[in-house]
């Protein structure tokens, strides 16, 4: 016998887990949300804090554009604020081949409705003048947006416990079993926890429940490196990222200019660690300097990163598991789930209360990756 029943057991207190308990708890099944450290202490609490809809996988705007819609209206859905604040995002190219690529991205984007603005290189100079004078060509999204990534996953676990969701925090699950129409998960202290339906959302730790159940994904743990300058005065309002990946920045209104280093650096799930050496933050300095010389000479006061489940497609894993009924899984984001977290966690409420979702999630399934994969060399060297 178990000690307790739950309807849903959620495994994985991030963003994604955090979302689909409240949505499940508005839907009126009892939930409990399990979390082996404390809420939000990876890549959901530690990341860019971007909500850039433009340049997406173009499977994934049905499900990011929904999610968009729930973050706007965060302050009254969850009743608190996460500094949400709609900067717009401006997509740099350096060379014609990557205008190429811009403008690839953008007929993407407004096929799905997206409103994009083309941007010369003039204009560039006219309206963001500390923009270098390297890119030739730019696009602008205005629905695009931020948040503050440390108080948007605690807010939400907050607004779901107000719903009757029981959160576990510095809770270890040993071991998962179905048995008939139902799971039971043992944990470290002997209690058992049985549940109807549960929901994988570990992030780099998911692997550890799909095996359990003969499903299996090419993860890799990396953790993407963030920075933090002194202040400086306020100048730039859009975040800016450069299409080659070499950089993303925006600046908060205190003045900090808040930036995101490419490649990502190596992350160790065991030991729950993920450093960034100093050449990483060097590396994004001088990628920084390139895109607004301006912020050449800004010192970098912290320098953090967290650990994240990456796919070699770069693709996440959400949706219902290919072998066993009742279970979800929802983890790989590879550094996107930030800005799609809530349509995952009302996706994943609708399929496990109605059996379905209007949201298209087919390019999403675990059932890509039937065979055992290994991740590629060349995928991990993008990480060293």
């Amino acid at each position: 016998m178990s000690d307790r029943t739950t309807d849903v057991a959620i495994v994985g207190g991030g963003l994604i887990g955090a979302w689909t308990a409240f949505f499940l708890a508005r839907r009126g099944q009892r939930v409990t949300l399990l979390e082996k450290g404390v809420i939000g202490a990876q890549s959901s609490g530690v990341n860019f804090g971007n909500l850039r809809l433009q340049g997406r996988f173009p499977g994934q705007y049905p499900l990011s554009l929904r999610s968009q819609e729930l973050w706007e209206d965060f302050d009254a859905l969850i009743g608190e604020d996460c500094e949400f604040e709609q900067t717009g995002h401006l997509y740099l190219a350096y060379d014609e081949e990557e205008h190429t690529r811009l403008e690839g991205y953008a007929k993407v984007s407004e096929s799905y409705g997206l409103a994009i603005e083309r941007v010369s290189a003039a204009d560039l100079k006219r309206r963001w003048p500390w923009i270098g004078d390297r890119a030739v060509a730019a696009t602008f999204s205005g629905r695009d947006a931020t948040a503050n990534p440390r108080l948007a996953t605690p807010a939400v676990a907050r607004a779901a416990a107000r719903q009757g969701v029981d959160i576990r925090e510095n809770t270890r699950i040993t071991a998962v079993d179905r048995a008939g129409s139902s799971f039971t998960l043992a944990f470290a202290d002997g209690k058992t926890l049985s549940c109807g339906a549960l929901v994988n959302s570990a992030g780099a730790w998911a692997l550890e429940i799909a095996e359990c159940f003969g499903e299996t994904a090419p993860i890799f743990p990396a953790g993407p490196p963030q920075f933090v300058t002194e202040p400086f005065p306020y100048l730039i309002g859009p975040s800016v990222q450069a299409i080659d990946g070499s950089v993303i920045f925006r600046q908060i209104p205190r003045g900090n200019i808040i930036l995101a280093g490419y490649p990502r650096t190596a992350a160790d799930p065991q030991a729950n660690r993920a450093p960034v050496p100093p050449v990483k933050t060097l590396a994004a300095m001088k990628a920084l300097a390139r895109v607004a010389p301006i912020l050449a000479h800004c010192h970098v006061i912290r320098v953090w990163s967290g650990i994240e489940a990456y796919l070699p497609d770069m693709i996440p894993v959400i949706g219902p598991s290919g072998t066993t009924p009742g279970l979800f899984h929802a983890f790989g984001f590879c550094g996107h789930g930030f800005q799609i977290g809530p349509g995952v966690g009302l996706c994943l409420s609708e399929m496990i209360v109605d059996g379905e979702t209007p949201t298209p999630l087919a390019p999403f399934s675990i059932a890509r990756f039937r065979e055992a994969a290994t991740v590629s060399e060349k995928f991990r060297r993008e990480f060293d």
